[in-house]
């Protein structure tokens, strides 16, 4: 019996088709580092070099995952291999334990490994929610195909290429800035753990897929989108006042890796209910977003601005994230979960 449940690219492949991932390419860089007000918006030009790492990433994840029929279970653990790669090879911040001379790896220092628990956690957990899986769910609810693939094979091959570019570029960058070099075994960590991590996506993708045991929705109401928006926007917050405020390297990790618990139980356990909509996915990641939002005004950015300038930034950078869940919150009442 033919399989159907897999998703494959339309036959009428073209430009407008693929405009999705193009905004999924900028909009990632613009959340991940924009809206957290780490970089201000006096160095919007940033975002050229950023959108082939961020913006790459997140279009190969989304791409690899709906072309294969899979769901955010999937997205989720990509994004995190994701992170790995990012801070464990193109920015080594995982083990670099003066980078960009913050001394992240002291608290909560883990000596067998080189690493620090808290840094650790909390890089990941940015980079897995904020940087890849909350733009793929804003650009797929603004999509009116949001389980369609949006590129054909070359379209896949150019971001793949970028991506790989992106990671040249910013390691490159990163080498010319600083003399750290991970050890031998910390390489092989991170590739052990980036195939395991791919390996795992690839197994709840296959697990889930169609109609089988654990895909099934359960029978059962879920609290409104509105409240889902409103408890991920406070855990988010929560998790983000931990990273600022908790000085206790330990205290502060097991802080955080709590949170996460807590946000991954609600939202499945939610999801999991036949009374879960699209809508429902988009408040959960419009609470982080909003939490970013918020939390860039008392940031400080990485390159100059006067404070003015900054703030002036994180306003319009906090308007356009509303902005754009205005319009996915109406794209998904008008068009559902179809």
């Amino acid at each position: 019996m033919t399989n159907t449940n897999v998703v494959t690219a339309p036959q009428h492949s073209g430009v407008r088709r693929s405009l999705p991932a193009l905004g999924l390419f900028f909009l990632s860089p613009l959340v991940a580092e924009f809206l957290l007000g780490n970089i201000p918006i006096s160095a919007f030009y940033a975002i050229l070099t950023l959108a082939p790492l961020y913006g790459g990433g997140a279009v190969l994840i989304r791409e690899l995952v709906r072309r294969q029929g899979w769901g955010y279970p999937s997205v989720i653990v990509l994004a995190l291999a994701y992170g790995v790669i990012e801070e464990g090879i193109t920015t080594q911040s995982l083990f670099n334990p003066n980078y960009a001379d913050l001394r992240l790896l002291d608290p909560g220092h883990i000596s067998a490994l080189g690493m620090g628990a808290p840094w650790t956690v909390f890089v990941l957990g940015l980079h897995t929610v904020w940087s890849i899986t909350v733009p793929i769910v804003l650009m797929e609810s603004v999509s009116r195909r949001p389980r369609e693939p949006w590129l054909g094979k070359i379209g896949l091959w150019v971001y793949g290429m970028l991506f790989l570019a992106g990671i040249a570029a910013t390691t490159a960058f990163g080498y010319t800035k600083d003399s750290f070099r991970a050890s031998t075994g910390q390489n092989i960590g991170v590739g052990i753990a980036i195939v395991v991590l791919v390996a795992l996506a690839v197994w709840i993708g296959r697990r889930t897929h169609g109609r089988t045991a654990g895909s099934v929705p359960t029978a059962g109401s879920v609290p409104s989108a509105w409240i889902i928006g409103v408890v991920t926007l406070v855990l988010g917050s929560g998790w983000m006042v931990v990273n600022d405020q908790i000085k206790n390297g330990w205290l502060e990790a097991i802080l955080l890796l709590a949170i996460e618990v807590l946000t991954v139980f609600v939202i499945v356990t939610g999801s999991r209910r036949t009374g879960w909509t699209r809508l429902h996915t988009l408040a959960a990641a419009g609470g982080a977003l909003l939490t970013y939002a918020w939390h860039a005004f008392p940031e400080t950015p990485v390159f100059d601005a006067p404070r003015s300038t900054d703030l002036i930034g994180n306003a319009v950078f906090a308007l356009l994230a509303v902005a754009l869940l205005i319009s996915a919150t109406i794209t998904c009442d008008k068009f559902g979960d179809s």
